[in-house]
């Protein structure tokens, strides 16, 4: 899906990282919330306290897991699944624009 309709947008941007992470948050009708944003190239930690899948929309990463020893590499088309309660790491090789899906 390349365009959501029927959303409720937050005018101010999250901003992470000194910049680095960009990101918006949009809500649906039905109560659901995404975010839509940019990371530039560089190495990061995130907490989560919902389920999280992250679809790359464009760019190179690597994604450590919680539980996990092993970079996983995502690039454009792919995503990943972050289980609620947790953190994740993420390695950006190049600017990476991701939709993160958070699930109750």
């Amino acid at each position: 899906m390349s365009k959501f309709k029927n959303v409720t947008v937050q005018k101010k941007a999250n901003i992470y990282f000194d910049g680095k992470v960009i990101s918006t948050s949009i809500s649906f009708p039905d109560g659901s919330k995404k975010t839509l944003g940019v990371m530039q190239e560089g190495e990061y930690e995130f907490s989560t306290d919902q389920k999280e899948i992250m679809e790359i929309m464009t760019g190179k990463l690597e994604v450590l897991l919680p539980n996990n020893s092993e970079w996983i590499n995502i690039k454009s088309g792919e995503s990943f699944e972050v289980p609620k309660n947790s953190s994740f790491k993420l390695k950006i090789h190049e600017i990476t624009n991701y939709c993160c899906d958070y699930i109750d």
